[in-house]
C-alpha cells in the first residue's frame, strides 16, 4: 500500500468540499482555525492532500513554525488526519504515519507534535511506534464526546440522561429568553465572564486572547454560534459554537449563579442541538472532558447522550 501527501495543492473551496463529504471533522483541521492560530500564536500552516495507491483518502492540516529554511522547525498535526469514505483503516494509518515520519524525520532542531484522531488501542499505539513516533509520557490520551445528530429531535430528547432531562424540562418551565448572535457583538461581553470565571473557580479552558482570534475567524464566514440565555433581562448563561464542514464544536459556555439555579445551560445546549439540526450539521463535539480536574463538567456534557472517544495520545 502506497501512501503519498500532496502538500498545499488544493484551493480553499477544493479543501472546504472535501471536509463537508467527512463525518465528525474536527474543528483543529478546519481551515479557519488555521488562520486563528496564525494570528494568535504566529504559526502557519500546510494543508496535505492524502493519497492512497493513488486515490484521494483524506486531508491532513499541519501548523509550523519555522526559523532558517527548517534548520529550526516546530511541527503539529492535531486531531488529524481525517479520512474520506471507505478509508481510515489501521492499514491506512500505518501507511500515512510512515510516509509523514518520512517527511518530517526526527532530528536536531526539530519538535513533533502529532495528536492523531484515532482512538486509542494497543494496535494503534504499536503502528504508531512502528513508523517512528514516541508517545509523549505523562500527556493523557485526548477525550471528547461526540453526539449524532442525524436522528430525530424527539429521538435525541429521549437519549438524555434522566436527571440532565429533567433539569432542560424545569429550565423551559421558566420562560427563559433564548437568543441567537452569528455575529462577534457579544462575544467580547461572554469571554470577559468566561476568563472571570475561570480564574475565580480555576478550571481549564482555551485562552480568551486564542477565543477572540477564533471568532475573529469564523465569525465573517457564519460560523461562529453564540446563544444566550436571560431571566428579565440580564444574561445569565451563554454558550458559544464554532462550525467546521458537517460538524459543531462546543467551544465554551458560562452561566451565573442565577443561570445554574434555572437550568439555563442545559436550556442553550439544547437549543444549540435544534438549531445545528436545522442548519445541517450531523455531528456535534461537546469539547474535552477529563476525570482529573473537570469530572463536573465531562458529566454535564455527558448528560446529552453522546459518545465517548478517547484518542491514542500525543506523540513526537
Amino acid at each position: 500500500m502506497a501512501c503519498t501527501i500532496e502538500w498545499n495543492t488544493l484551493s480553499t473551496a477544493g479543501w472546504q468540499e472535501r471536509a463537508g463529504r467527512i463525518r465528525r471533522f474536527p474543528l483543529l483541521q478546519d481551515l479557519a482555525y488555521a488562520r486563528a492560530m496564525r494570528a494568535s500564536r504566529q504559526l502557519s500552516a500546510r494543508w496535505g492532500l492524502i493519497r492512497i495507491d493513488g486515490a484521494e483518502a483524506g486531508l491532513a492540516q499541519m501548523l509550523e513554525a519555522r526559523l532558517f529554511g527548517e534548520a529550526i522547525h516546530l511541527l503539529t498535526l492535531d486531531r488529524g488526519p481525517v479520512w474520506f469514505e471507505g478509508y481510515g483503516g489501521l492499514d491506512h494509518w500505518r501507511a500515512f504515519a510512515a510516509a509523514f515520519a518520512e517527511r518530517f524525520p526526527r532530528r536536531i532542531g526539530r519538535r513533533r507534535r502529532f495528536l492523531p484522531e484515532l482512538e486509542d488501542t494497543p494496535a494503534a499505539r504499536d503502528l504508531l511506534v512502528a513508523a517512528g513516533f514516541h508517545r509523549q509520557a505523562g500527556v493523557p490520551g485526548y477525550q471528547t464526546l461526540w453526539l449524532d445528530l442525524t436522528p430525530g429531535l424527539d429521538a435525541l430528547r429521549a437519549g438524555l440522561k434522566q436527571k440532565w432531562r429533567n433539569t432542560l424540562n424545569r429550565a423551559e418551565r421558566h420562560d427563559l429568553a433564548v437568543q441567537n448572535d452569528e455575529g462577534r457583538g457579544i462575544l467580547p461581553w461572554v469571554l470577559a465572564r468566561y476568563a472571570a470565571d475561570r480564574k475565580a473557580r480555576g478550571y481549564p479552558g482555551p485562552a480568551p486572547g486564542f477565543l477572540r482570534a477564533l471568532g475573529g475567524a469564523f465569525a465573517p464566514e457564519g460560523r461562529l454560534l453564540i446563544l444566550t440565555a436571560a431571566k428579565d433581562r440580564p444574561v445569565v448563561a451563554a454558550v458559544v459554537l464554532v462550525l467546521h464542514g458537517t460538524a459543531a464544536t462546543y467551544q465554551i459556555g458560562w452561566s451565573s449563579e442565577q443561570g445554574r439555579r434555572l437550568g439555563a445551560p442545559s436550556l442553550l445546549l439544547w437549543r444549540a442541538v435544534e438549531g445545528l439540526k436545522a442548519r445541517g450539521i450531523r455531528d456535534f463535539d461537546l469539547g474535552g472532558v477529563n476525570d482529573r480536574d473537570a469530572a463536573g463538567v465531562k458529566a454535564f456534557k455527558a448528560g446529552l447522550g453522546g459518545r465517548e472517544v478517547r484518542l491514542v495520545g500525543q506523540y513526537g
